[in-house]
């Protein structure tokens, strides 16, 4: 029987959305995505549903689901690509389809070719021999942290002399926390400078509590550093970002921004926070990170594909 191979569209969030928490059961033992999650994705208004989503059907089972996203407006062009396991010829007919879209995409930005990025769990349901006879291969590994948390030990800490911590407490403060993201993140693998609006579209700054975004400020350098995290996630507390601008680096900001959110989660009543980082960060985050308790949950692969 042929598969049904369709765009999404957003009622079918819940399908999408059932659909990778299978997955997740599979790859990381428990599920992990969010309804409102899938429909920021889906409604996010720098993509075209009828061209950049797919959805594959045997019959009435939904057993495959892409995405695809342009930041750089250029060469560069990113996938998301979830397959059941049994179901591999469906992964393989949308995985044809998403390259072709990626290099059709590239070409109307002007580039001759299309460097391609899928994220994966190192162990995906997805064949990764599949990839590899599409010429993919991994570029970088990120690792997916988790620590618990006790309200009676993630007290608030002080800061020291001449920093001080707030809350983004408004559209000033919010276009502060994303120059700050700019700046402090320009130097990262797959960074993409974004403008301020296109920036809230990808944080889904309309569903985002920001009293859980904070500015760090030094007496030298002001604004030097921030945190964005959430708490919409069933599963987990989550830091979606943490940064410090080069030069106020070293004099723990980081590990101040991070204890603060430590401690706001644990007020809130969470038992656990999570949040993802390169394995190979330029910064030492990692290291900050095992400093602070986080522990590895799991790890994604980087695949990449150069088309022509």
């Amino acid at each position: 029987m042929p598969y049904l191979l369709r765009p999404a569209t957003l009622a079918d969030a819940p399908a999408v959305t059932g659909l990778l928490n299978e997955i997740d059961l599979l790859e990381i033992g428990r599920p992990e995505t969010d309804l409102h999650t899938v429909e920021a994705d889906l409604k996010h208004p720098d993509r075209d549903p009828e061209r950049d989503t797919w959805l594959a059907f045997d019959g009435d089972r939904l057993v495959v689901h892409g995405l695809l996203w342009d930041e750089s407006g250029g060469e560069r062009i990113d996938i998301d690509h979830y397959v059941l396991p049994d179901r591999q010829e469906a992964g393989l007919l949308v995985l044809g389809a998403m390259e072709t879209r990626a290099l059709e995409k590239a070409r109307e930005n002007g580039s001759g070719r299309a460097v391609v990025h899928l994220h994966l769990n190192a162990a995906p349901t997805l064949d990764t021999a599949l990839l590899r006879d599409r010429g993919w291969s991994v570029v970088r590994r990120y690792h997916v942290l988790r620590r618990p948390l006790d309200r009676a030990r993630d007290l608030p800490p002080a800061a020291p002399a001449g920093v001080r911590l707030r809350p983004c407490a408004g559209e000033a403060d919010r276009i502060r926390v994303h120059g700050l993201y700019q700046a402090s993140f320009a130097e990262h693998f797959d960074f993409q400078p974004r403008g301020y609006e296109q920036w809230l579209h990808d944080v889904d700054a309309a569903g985002l509590d920001w009293s859980l975004v904070w500015i760090a400020a030094t007496a030298d350098h002001g604004d030097a550093g921030f945190l964005m995290a959430r708490d919409d996630r069933a599963a987990t507390g989550w830091i979606r970002s943490i940064g410090v601008l080069r030069e106020a680096r070293g004099r723990g900001l980081a590990g101040l921004l991070l204890r603060h959110a430590f401690a706001a989660f644990a007020a809130r009543g969470r038992d656990t926070v999570g949040l993802g980082v390169d394995t190979a960060n330029p910064t030492g985050a990692p290291g900050l990170y095992a400093r602070h308790g986080m522990v590895l949950h799991y790890a994604v692969d980087t695949w990449e594909v150069v088309l022509r």
